[in-house]
């Protein structure tokens, strides 16, 4: 059985939809925070291979990055008089069309776990992002959409254009243990 939050745009608490949120063994009751084409995956055997268990995923989709190409088509070549003067001129055709240059691709990172997502944690994040300019809003332990804005602003600029809090993000903010093993 799945057990899946669908949360709606900008959801105003990621919290209450990660507290009900528990590790399930494999076979056994799974459940996923979901947001569009974010979520965050607490099975670890739901998140990419070679997962560490026990750790939880979030998981994005990067958008496939499109091109449009105009090209002007030779449809009628000039015709040229006996003399070599142009009787009539070529006719061309404009086609715009749109090409994939990088299809989507889904993106797994690892983030926090549930239990540590609480008012405390969420305001910990919200006075880390304001020091860095990124946060204009209350430490107020919420995780509304200013917030999930936030964590994307800061992590765009390393790589990760998502607003699920990467592990890896939440160190260099200071909010998480560094692991020395």
């Amino acid at each position: 059985m799945f057990r899946i939050f669908h949360a709606p745009p900008g959801a105003a608490l990621l919290c209450l939809a990660l507290s009900a949120c528990t590790p399930a063994p494999t076979g056994q009751e799974v459940t996923r925070a979901d947001f569009g084409d974010e979520e965050i995956i607490t099975d670890f055997t739901l998140g990419p291979p070679g997962a560490r268990p026990g750790a939880c995923y979030g998981k994005d989709v990067t958008p496939a990055t499109v091109e449009q190409v105009t090209e002007h088509k030779l449809v009628k070549e000039a015709e040229i008089g006996p003399e070599g003067n142009i009787i009539a001129p070529a006719k061309y055709e404009t086609v715009t069309e749109a090409r994939i240059v990088d299809g989507r691709e889904s993106i797994y990172f690892e983030t926090p776990c549930p239990p540590r997502w609480t008012p405390e944690f969420i305001a910990s994040i919200q006075r880390a992002l304001s020091a860095r300019g990124l946060y204009d809003g209350p430490a107020s332990g919420t995780l509304d959409a200013a917030t999930r804005r936030a964590i994307r602003s800061y992590q765009i600029d390393n790589g990760l254009n998502s607003a699920i809090l990467s592990t890896e993000s939440a160190r260099k903010l200071g909010l998480v243990e560094i692991d020395l093993s």
